[in-house]
């Protein structure tokens, strides 16, 4: 088969449908203005969301443009390889549902910050959880405005530029406008049009091979190169550590994500978190299964010839629904191309616009309010300042991303910002929750020592140290993790045990308690 040619001109039809797309969430946006005025509403939707709502929202924030795009890419490329990467996401959420759904939302209120403060010294825990939010946050933010940039105009013709500046200006309006409230159903529907275009996607890969998955597989090694490696791994990560580092980030990076764990304060209860949690992994998990069917029946259906043209495997999906609508230049090719463009656009809006709001909560209810008022700033000040911040973060977004540009390595981004996430945030988070004598000093050398380690290993490894294929870097590994979390817990540790500090101890049983119990929970 020939590729279509993505990016050769305006796709008139990928704009009409986004214009769609884009007109829902707006009158949304304007639905979800007129209830959010107090900072409980504008920061946790007035803890009115249902645990099936919430389910969804938590799918669809956890659902990005790399799920949908890139996972099914990587195994259009690496098969097996792919898919284990896709495992280690899927079981990601086992440690948030084991260890902190339940205990975040009774001991928090509307950040993360929350639950450190309750117990540590407030200002420096609050500084050093204001950090962690706004590394993770602005990173991911990042990678998702250049990915948007690069999807846009490989799908819909739209100029880079343009297409950041399009998708940063809905973002500021969602956030700004409608709150948490906005952005959760934003994140509703986005898991709806996923689940859809996923379950269409599935139905028509499987019904080329009369629904026989293994004929489906067969034909897909068939069409790689090396058959073998294709469904035996190796060929994405030849040595196992890279494999490993890489999957831990996956597996405990999710726990530490700012903008997951704000979802937890939407929900009324406990009760209503775990459930939430519940519906989220049951949809998760599906989409995976269909993701994995997604690139194996893309390398199956369009062969080695498409490697080229799936731009390093992210437009696999959107050739695989060309093909499969009847090719290009057919109505239905088009058309369907269309609509897995606008359900990728809408994907991207959808996970910038959390991201946003979380680091906008880091910036005023955790430094504003908490550090530089003291807790005396009144709800509707706060609720300003959010929307500021959100401006301000946004306008920066769109800058960074524009700086960046087209040909930026993502890839790097967004495994800097789940690596951040599980070295910073997560041992922080946990050690605050478990152990009785972690303090103050340990919660900012923890988060300060996870980043910056984080860091200098990404600055150091091969996808980012200049020369051709980062020849003679000093880390081999492309992704930190297998390190940088262990040497977060490390920096909590040594922190706690060096210092003085012993006040901490006393609060944690009274936090203890109104986590596991929900007793005095806001």
């Amino acid at each position: 088969m020939t590729p279509m040619a993505i990016g050769t001109g305006v796709n008139e039809l990928a704009l009409a449908v986004f214009a769609i797309v884009l007109a829902i969430t707006l009158a949304i946006t304007y639905w979800a203005s007129k209830r959010t005025s107090t900072a409980t509403e504008f920061w946790a939707a007035g803890r009115g969301i249902t645990g099936l709502q919430n389910g969804f929202a938590m799918a669809g924030d956890y659902l990005s443009a790399s799920t949908f795009l890139g996972f099914a890419g990587l195994i259009f490329l690496f098969g097996v390889d792919g898919w284990v990467g896709l495992a280690a996401a899927g079981a990601s959420f086992l440690p948030v549902v084991l260890l902190l759904a339940e205990r975040m939302r009774n001991a928090g209120r509307f950040t993360m910050a929350d639950v450190l403060a309750f117990r540590l010294k407030e200002r420096p825990a609050r500084i050093a959880a204001a950090l962690g939010t706004l590394a993770v946050s602005f990173v991911y933010l990042i990678a998702h405005m250049v990915g948007a940039g690069v999807l846009l105009q490989a799908l819909a013709g739209i100029d880079f530029t343009l297409s950041v500046l399009l998708t940063g200006t809905f973002m500021m309006v969602y956030v700004v406008f409608g709150g948490m409230l906005a952005t959760t159903w934003v994140q509703i529907i986005k898991a709806g049009l996923l689940m859809t275009a996923g379950i269409v996607l599935t139905v028509l890969v499987l019904a080329k091979t009369s629904f026989n998955p293994v004929e489906l597989f067969d034909r897909a090694a068939g069409n790689h190169e090396d058959a073998k490696g294709y469904l035996g791994g190796g060929l994405q990560h030849p040595n196992s550590i890279n494999a490993i580092s890489f999957g831990l980030a996956l597996l405990l990076g999710t726990a530490g994500l700012p903008h997951l764990l704000m979802r937890f304060f939407t929900v009324p209860d406990a009760k209503a978190a775990r459930g939430s949690i519940g519906w989220a992994v049951a949809l998760i998990g599906a989409f995976f299964i269909m993701t994995m069917i997604v690139g194996v029946g893309a390398r199956a259906i369009l062969g080695a010839d498409a490697v080229e043209a799936s731009a390093g495997g992210n437009l696999a999906t959107p050739l695989l629904a060309e093909e499969l609508g009847g090719g290009a230049g057919s109505v239905g090719g088009d058309l369907f191309l269309a609509i897995i463009s606008a359900v990728a656009f809408a994907t991207i809006l959808a996970v910038v616009a959390g991201l946003v709001i979380a680091a906008s909560g880091a910036v005023a209810h955790d430094v504003w309010t908490s550090v530089v008022r003291r807790g005396r700033a009144a709800e509707d000040e706060e609720v300003r300042v959010a929307r500021v911040a959100a401006l301000g973060l946004g306008v920066l977004a769109i800058l960074a991303s524009i700086l960046a540009g087209p040909e930026f390595n993502v890839s790097i981004l967004v495994g800097l910002a789940f690596a951040v996430a599980a070295s910073a945030n997560l041992p922080a988070l946990l050690m605050a929750l478990f152990w009785p004598r972690f303090n103050t000093t340990g919660a900012v050398t923890g988060v300060v020592g996870g980043l910056l380690i984080s860091l200098a290993i990404i600055v150091m490894s091969p996808p980012v140290w200049p020369g051709p294929d980062g020849e003679g870097s000093p880390v081999a590994l492309a992704n930190p993790a297998i390190i940088s979390i262990p040497a977060g817990f490390l920096c909590c540790w040594l922190g706690t045990v060096l210092s003085r500090e012993r006040s901490a101890a006393s609060s944690y049983h009274e936090l203890h308690v109104r986590a596991e119990t929900g007793i005095g929970a806001v």
